[in-house]
């Protein structure tokens, strides 16, 4: 049992699963396997792809010198 008038509502979401669905798709559609998928609280979908072996894939560097 509440008190009337204090209800707390829910929030609203940062993202909607259709939102998730199409990243997927897309990705899918792209031929890159997909190792996981990151979704922050702010609504941002990071996925995370692996190569053929299973690992996951590298991002190369934008530049050899900024190991420098």
């Amino acid at each position: 049992m509440g008190f009337p008038g204090n209800q707390m509502s829910r929030a609203r979401s940062a993202f909607r699963q259709q939102d998730v669905t199409k990243a997927v798709k897309a990705v899918t559609a792209a031929g890159v396997h997909i190792a996981r998928i990151e979704i922050d609280k702010a609504g941002k979908i990071v996925i995370i792809a692996v190569d053929a072996a299973g690992q996951p894939a590298q991002i190369p560097e934008a530049n050899e010198w900024d190991r420098m």
